[in-house]
């Protein structure tokens, strides 16, 4: 995100720009800008298509850890039934640990091949695809769904699958696989921490372009991590904007704070968040 230029704005002033904001509904999307690829954003391009414009704040920060030892398994396929990747950013852990290995490549990738590769949603799916594998499951669009889908193709007696994950993860696919008798050993390949320059790049949004119409949300991090600066920022103005969320969980996690959701995407995907919020906004 480019920061805009801090200037001084008197009262009226603001009030104009949130008026004008409103107007012309802006939208402010809580998410990090799509890594290493040319062109708009996906949300950005999504949400332009109806008219919409957007800037994107990124809400999170991420650590990897336990590299070393997810490498270590993935060198041992043997061992297991297959993977779940929850997240873009597991499966960005597993490219890291395969950078350069290209003994991986030659011995192990068609083994893992072989194995289911389970994903929510189609960003972490194209990431998979993007490192050779063939995910399954992407159109659950959320972990819940996609739990009772594997639970529809594994059973007790399968080995264990392997799933890479974030410290902050929802208990929901491992406690729907245990209660099925699905074997599953977890492994924390990042750790998730609020983005260090998330409130001073919330105040200079505020201050440049005043009250969103939309503010659309990723996570329930990013509820808990924005929340608090957002009702400072928005004051009284808070009632008159939208919220959305991508998914279920984000919704909820929105619904406990008090806030009203205005709409859900239908599937995790811009395509998807845009016309939702295009047809809250109308």
């Amino acid at each position: 995100m480019q920061h805009p230029t801090t200037t001084e704005t008197s009262p009226s002033k603001m009030k104009a720009q949130c008026l004008l904001c409103l107007v012309t509904m802006d939208v402010l999307v809580l998410k990090e800008p799509r890594e290493g690829a040319s062109g708009p954003d996906p949300y950005i391009e999504a949400l332009s298509s109806h008219g919409i414009k957007a800037t994107l704040i990124p809400v999170l920060s991420f650590e990897f850890v336990s590299l070393s030892t997810l490498s270590e398994k993935l060198f041992q396929p043997e061992k297991y039934g297959g993977l779940i990747f929850t997240s873009p950013r597991a499966v960005e852990a597993l490219r890291r640990c395969l950078e350069g290995e290209e003994d991986w490549i030659q011995t192990q990738k068609d083994k893992w091949k072989d194995k289911p590769v389970y994903v929510v949603g189609k960003a972490t799916a194209a990431l998979v695809q993007e490192v050779g594998l063939v995910p399954r499951g992407e159109d659950t669009g959320n972990a819940d769904k996609l739990s009772t889908f594997i639970c529809e193709q594994e059973d007790a007696r399968s080995r264990p699958l392997l799933f890479p994950c974030g410290s902050i993860k929802r208990e929901v696919l491992p406690t729907v696989l245990k209660q099925n008798g699905v074997p599953l050993e977890c492994l924390m390949v990042y750790q998730t921490a609020k983005h260090p320059h998330l409130d001073n790049n919330l105040n200079e949004y505020f201050t440049q372009q005043g009250i969103p119409a939309s503010i659309a949300f990723f996570s329930p991090s990013g509820v808990k991590f924005c929340l608090k600066t957002l009702q400072r920022l928005s004051g009284k103005g808070l009632e008159k904007i939208q919220f959305a969320a991508i998914g279920p969980t984000t919704a909820d996690a929105l619904s406990a704070e008090g806030l009203p959701v205005s709409c859900t995407a239908r599937k995790p995907t811009a395509q998807d968040l845009a016309a939702a919020i295009a047809e809250a906004l109308h």
